[in-house]
């Protein structure tokens, strides 16, 4: 049995919906959703919690069709972007609020918000108001407010997109160790892909209310099944056609250049070729015996944060690598120079032309 089972699931909100939504998810899990603004991610946990109450389908927890218990009844927990703390409540007021409703001594609330606030490193912060703390130390007081009730499941809307960089890492290790700790499921609503890669180990990727794709890592970041879910999750996409399909893959002819790849799609001729940046390999000698060897320059070089990426040309197939400043500085890499790219047959996958 599923822990948490979504079936059918249809709700309209003016001029948001949800159609035919169905997805589960085992205890334990973490779950992240992505897609662009507007596709129905915030919506469907606020339906899940039971702030909205479905046109159709069922929300099954543990087994049990949750649509009509009132919120308060579902013990299910969640964590807004703007964290919604009370601003006339100290830290601890705040985390004990849930609290106070389901235990009513007082040195037991009191040994919990002192555990749980020493576990997200806030034990120092009590006695404090919450407009006297900074975005990541409102964010970790939400997370123990939501947590000390031991919800069965716990929602997260974003609510590590107005921190800073630094933070956000903190807050995603600290997150990741603590409802590990607890052993909470979560589903976590995210346009940060770093926090799929951080936290998750399942992912569903929405557009216009619907779901176009649900899988683990590997299957959404490695298969994606549309050209929009491959461009969103930053791969190059190139238009491609099928020139022969083999026992151990496909021969494809892409802007002049043929490429093999293990990917198999035998129904069409025209497809879309995916390539990650991330996986292209450049050399300063052409490697022996390896498919997938192009000579090409570098029209230009980006920095993107921690990562360089390189604008690469061959002949009439251009794409992007990224690549370390250690490596770029290693291979003496700049705008201009000859260098060899190799496209390995596994990272190239290929998705039909519909």
């Amino acid at each position: 049995m599923n822990f948490l089972q979504i079936k059918n699931l249809h709700i309209t909100l003016g001029n948001f919906f949800l159609k035919n939504i169905n997805l589960s998810i085992e205890k334990g899990d973490y779950l992240t959703i992505i897609g662009p603004t507007g596709s129905g991610k915030t919506i469907l946990l606020e339906c899940i919690i039971g702030f909205y109450k479905p046109k159709q389908g069922q929300i099954l927890l543990e087994g049990k069709n949750i649509v009509d218990l009132a919120p308060c009844k579902r013990n299910i927990g969640i964590v807004y972007q703007d964290y919604a703390l009370l601003p006339n409540f100290t830290v601890f007021d705040n985390i004990a609020y849930g609290l106070r409703k389901k235990e009513k001594s007082k040195l037991k609330i009191k040994a919990k918000v002192l555990s749980i606030a020493q576990k997200l490193q806030i034990d120092d912060l009590l006695s404090r108001f919450p407009e006297t703390l900074s975005g990541g130390e409102q964010q970790r007081v939400a997370l123990a407010r939501a947590l000390i009730v031991n919800p069965k499941l716990l929602l997260m809307d974003e609510p590590l997109s107005a921190l800073d960089i630094n933070t956000k890492r903190e807050l995603r290790i600290l997150l990741k160790q603590t409802t590990k700790e607890f052993n909470t499921t979560i589903i976590h609503v995210t346009h940060d892909l770093d926090d799929v890669w951080s936290l998750a180990n399942k992912v569903a990727f929405f557009k216009k209310g619907e779901l176009l794709q649900f899988g683990t890592i590997k299957e959404i970041f490695s298969q994606p099944k549309t050209k929009f879910i491959a461009k969103f999750i930053g791969t190059d996409i190139f238009e491609a056609r099928v020139q022969r399909v083999y026992s151990s893959g496909t021969l494809l002819e892409c802007n002049g250049c043929i490429l093999h790849t293990t990917d198999f799609q035998p129904s069409s001729k025209k497809v879309f070729l995916c390539i990650k940046p991330d996986e292209i390999m450049i050399f300063l000698e052409p490697p022996q015996k390896l498919p997938n060897i192009f000579p090409a320059y570098i029209e230009h070089i980006f920095k993107e944060t921690n990562l360089f990426t390189l604008h690469l040309k061959s002949n009439n197939f251009s794409c992007r690598a990224l690549m370390t400043y250690n490596m770029l500085k290693q291979l003496n890499l700049r705008p201009g120079k000859k260098v060899f790219i190799y496209l390995k047959p596994e990272n190239l996958k290929i998705i039909p032309q519909t």
